[in-house]
């Protein structure tokens, strides 16, 4: 009877796969020995394997090029990377390697960009596609950024205000494109996105406001949708929209050049993950040719900002089971030595699920569990995995640990979580690696930051003082082995402790 961990996935997917595979009952992701990894490391641990960030570049470049010439496309496509998934500096010196361009969503983006300019990264001829709401700041920022020769940068016009907000600051001409506030799917709660400009109220406000503007040139139109690029009836209901408002458009605004599809690819979340890629960016550039050759236009350059797509799934995060509490007679929680709601924010926040597979004990059977975090939210937990609304595992044995992964998650956590800030009952971001392959594919670590230290959380909570002239202010000195009095005249004894 087949009863170990491995017979279950083995039967329940493809497996080995490309990015998984198995050596002596253990876990190899990307070629990379994660028990090796824990050993030297400990858990909990993130990390990030920087030569996927590349790899996934490079395969949708691939699949443009390849649709471009299937259907004879005359327009160019450009790959952004949509910044906000992942700020790092070790993630954009990946990225960048790759001849991309940057999106940006809020004013320090640009402070962001000017660094990477400063240090050669990026260039005067990369395009930087600034998106989002503006405030002042924001406005202020494009504007030095263009004001300083980057004319390349393409500010997608939100709302009818942000024109003339830039226009006061800009010098002289500089480029826009016009965000559609696309229709959203009848599940969401607002059938309308709240960002960009209405269908219907393009054209008018193009008339209106650029058209006779001698200092503001149209150049592109931005169209995304919150369910991301997917092969249903919705998404290409509305992505024939968008290109009737292209069209039209073209036809009387000579400067229009240049399609955003945003970004939307899904990345894998489970080892029964499938979608056609290739299929999906030929259908894409199969429509818009077929539209605009029927009306008689020009195709569009192609711009996507794939964020997730570029980062997500470089990135990894490390468990230990430290202790398994039998609830009830059916219930099994394992409790991990971390936080779910800190380190993978997602998997509370929006029911986000990630691949998650054992790291070591494979020729062992298996059982039905939940996992739990370490916080005392009831929330704190992860379970719902693929294997039929459940998660299995290999069964706890105090003796042996068992370590488990959570994969493909190298997009927003870290952020949305607060990365070296404060969290929920005060869990320390765990010790975050980075690993790349040398030019002869020899696996390289280095480590990005250690644990999150308690001076480290105190400091931001305020208790950045020194604990001996703090009670010195009192007239009791704190000393190791003399105990004082506390208000109760109870008999305290401390170690010294300088913050």
């Amino acid at each position: 009877m087949k009863t170990k961990y491995f017979d279950l996935i083995d039967q329940t997917f493809d497996f080995p796969q490309e990015e998984f595979t198995l050596n002596n009952n253990e876990l190899y992701f990307h070629g990379i020995d994660l028990m090796e990894l824990i050993k030297k490391h400990g858990a909990p641990l993130k990390f990030t394997y920087l030569p996927k960030i590349s790899d996934n570049i490079n395969r949708a470049k691939g699949w443009f090029e390849d649709a471009i010439k299937e259907h004879n496309y005359q327009g160019h496509y450009n790959y952004c990377y949509c910044t906000k998934s992942s700020h790092f500096k070790h993630v954009l010196d990946e990225a960048l390697k790759n001849n991309i361009h940057i999106e940006t969503s809020s004013a320090f983006d640009i402070d962001i960009v000017e660094n990477l300019k400063a240090h050669g990264k990026i260039d005067d001829n990369t395009f930087v596609i600034s998106n989002g709401f503006k405030r002042d700041q924001y406005i202020q920022n494009i504007a030095r950024l263009i004001n300083n020769g980057h004319k390349n940068c393409i500010t997608i016009i939100d709302n009818y205000e942000e024109i003339d907000l830039l226009s006061d600051t800009i010098k002289d001409t500089f480029n826009i494109g016009i965000r559609i506030a696309s229709e959203e799917e009848p599940k969401f709660e607002f059938y309308t996105s709240r960002l960009g400009i209405g269908y219907k109220n393009i054209v008018p406000f193009y008339t209106k406001e650029i058209k006779d503007n001698p200092k503001v040139n149209l150049k592109m139109l931005h169209f995304f949708i919150n369910t991301g690029i997917r092969d249903n009836a919705y998404y290409w209901n509305e992505l024939l929209k968008c290109m009737k408002v292209y069209v039209n458009l073209k036809k009387i605004c000579p400067s229009l050049d240049s399609l955003n599809i945003g970004g939307g690819f899904p990345i894998k979340n489970s080892l029964a993950f499938d979608y056609d890629y290739a299929y999906m960016v030929s259908e894409i550039i199969s429509q818009i040719k077929q539209t605009c050759d029927e009306a008689g236009v020009d195709v569009p350059n192609i711009f996507t900002e794939f964020g997730s797509f570029t980062v997500g799934e470089s990135g990894g995060a490390i468990y230990k089971v430290l202790y398994q509490k039998q609830q009830n007679d059916r219930e099994k929680w394992n409790m991990i030595n971390s936080s779910f709601i800190t380190t993978m924010p997602d998997t509370w926040a929006i029911n986000k699920r990630f691949v998650m597979l054992a790291i070591n004990g494979w020729n062992k059977e298996y059982e039905r569990v939940l996992l739990g975090g370490l916080t005392c939210d009831s929330d704190d937990y992860y379970n719902s995995e693929q294997h039929m609304n459940a998660i299995y595992l290999p069964k706890f044995n105090k003796e042996k640990p068992l370590y488990i992964g959570f994969f493909n998650t190298g997009a927003y956590q870290e952020t949305i979580g607060g990365f070296g800030g404060l969290q929920h009952c005060l869990i320390p971001t765990p010790k975050h690696i980075l690993i790349d392959r040398s030019e002869d594919g020899q696996l390289m670590t280095s480590v990005f930051t250690e644990e999150q230290t308690s001076e480290q959380l105190l400091s931001i909570l305020g208790y950045d003082f020194n604990v001996n002239k703090a009670l010195a202010k009192t007239g009791t000195l704190l000393n190791e082995d003399k105990p004082f009095k506390d208000t109760n005249n109870h008999n305290i004894k401390l170690k010294s402790l300088t913050l």
